[in-house]
């Protein structure tokens, strides 16, 4: 195992470990990887005795099922989600290819608890799928919460005031009339200052604007709740005419918080709008951990398409953005070329030096590519000593100038080996620029032609390709 590789290992260990959500990761063989402290307290469930083991349902179920964690591994269909959690699991709004559910499990704690967890695929730098992770947490006390608001409005006072989830409630006026413990801790503000004022904005924002109580309370439609929580709002999947949301708030604890938030409308017996709930989670740490596996995701995306010699692209991402500039360059009919370098006697270095000194020849020469490119070109090493340069919005003559300055460049540049003997090399370079009804092979078929004739004249010289494109055909 690579050092980089025990490293993300324990990078993952203690992001998960450290995470007061409870937190689950599984491998492909839908083994139990990690089990996190926040996960043992959860379920009551120690950590030794689900760790290496494919017994994770024991923790929620009377009998062998999968979790969502095992759904995602298995890459199941929409259709198997929906045999397992009927009606009470939707796709991800952060994470494509994750789920997200809330379900009720009778086993966990006294009398049952109400989760809400979401899973997502873990991949490797393939793209393929090498386990998963899920995280859950427990949202009895919003669900009870409203369940009871629903039922009957003499409890309010002592639901929300006694619920560990901060919660506010407005009346019909938008005046705060309850402001519990919790959401004095969240916002900083005390109910004292709060009941009785319309001012609950000022725990949230700025500047005056509605909250989502607010909104549900004056029954907005989804255009005008748009202009306030654009893209970050869904209507509330447990009671009817409520919203829930997820936003981030710069001036809550140190760097700001993330927070999910649900507001739902109070009704008196005759049905009509009396007020509004809103209840507010800290999903901070959830959110971090989905950044950070999005962080991981794109890294290994990255790392695939560099070449880990000499730093620059590799083959298969010149293929990929080499067809994208032709098109471009044919729609809006914006100069292109196209440089094929070859390092020259390449093989002479390895046979003279060992081929760890011709890898040291590659990097520097790499490096001189990237010290004379523009911002808006591109490297990449296509196999062996052989390198391609694109050149966007660059005439053959520029795109020769270049080659030019490129090329005395690394004439210039001695390499020191590990021993400290030096080494001069020099490269050969062909120069094409595209021309209506260039493809990809013709392209780079003339710049390589002229790389192998620079060779023939000589060696360590530019040799511009001629103006006629080769037949397609």
């Amino acid at each position: 195992m690579s050092l980089s590789t025990q490293q993300e290992q324990i990078d993952l260990s203690q992001l998960v470990e450290g995470n007061p959500v409870a937190t689950i990761v599984i491998d492909a063989e839908h083994c139990v990887t990690h089990w996190n402290r926040a996960c043992v307290q959860l379920t009551g469930m120690p950590a030794a005795t689900m760790l290496g083991r494919r017994e994770q349902w024991r923790a929620f179920y009377s009998e062998l099922r999968p979790i969502l964690a095992d759904l995602i591994v298995d890459r199941a269909l929409e259709g198997e989600v929906g045999q397992f959690y009927p009606g009470k699991y939707r796709p991800s709004a952060l994470i494509d290819g994750a789920w997200e559910a809330e379900d009720f499990f009778p086993a966990i704690g006294s009398g049952g608890r109400w989760l809400y967890f979401t899973a997502a695929a873990l991949r490797n730098a393939a793209g393929e799928i090498i386990g998963a992770i899920e995280t859950l947490q427990d949202v009895t006390e919003r669900r009870l919460a409203e369940f009871a608001l629903r039922d009957s409005e003499a409890y309010q006072a002592q639901i929300v005031d006694g619920s560990s989830v901060a919660t506010l409630v407005i009346d019909h006026r938008h005046q705060v009339t309850h402001w519990n413990r919790a959401c004095e801790i969240m916002t900083g503000r005390l109910a004292s200052d709060m009941i009785g004022s319309s001012k609950q904005w000022q725990a949230f924002y700025a500047a005056p604007r509605p909250i989502m109580a607010d909104l549900v309370l004056d029954s907005a439609h989804e255009g005008t709740i748009d202009r306030f929580y654009h893209g970050r709002f869904q209507p509330s999947a447990l009671v009817k005419g409520g919203y829930e949301a997820e936003d981030f708030f710069p001036h809550f604890g140190e760097g700001g918080r993330w927070l999910f938030f649900t507001a739902a409308p109070l009704r008196n017996a005759r049905g009509e709008v009396v007020g509004a709930i809103e209840t507010l989670q800290d999903v901070t740490e959830r959110r971090r951990a989905e950044e950070a596996l999005r962080e991981s995701e794109e890294r290994y995306r990255r790392l695939s398409l560099i070449d880990s010699l000499t730093g620059l692209f590799n083959s298969r991402h010149l293929h990929e953005r080499l067809q994208a500039e032709l098109e471009r360059a044919a729609r809006y009919g914006r100069a292109f070329s196209l440089m094929v370098l070859d390092c020259d006697d390449f093989k002479r270095i390895n046979d003279s030096y060992g081929h760890l000194e011709g890898d040291r020849v590659l990097q520097s020469l790499a490096g001189v590519i990237g010290h004379c490119l523009r911002r808006t070109d591109s490297a990449y090493r296509y196999g062996g000593e052989e390198f391609v340069v694109m050149l966007p919005e660059a005439s053959g003559e520029a795109a020769y100038s270049l080659a030019e300055r490129l090329r005395a460049g690394f004439a210039a540049q001695s390499t020191q080996t590990a021993d400290g003997r030096t080494m001069n090399c020099t490269v050969s370079i062909g120069v094409a620029e595209y021309l209506a009804g260039d493809t990809e092979r013709t392209l780079m078929q003339r710049a390589d032609e002229c790389c192998y004739q620079a060779k023939r004249n000589g060696k360590n010289r530019v040799v511009m390709a001629h103006a006629v494109p080769l037949s397609t055909s």
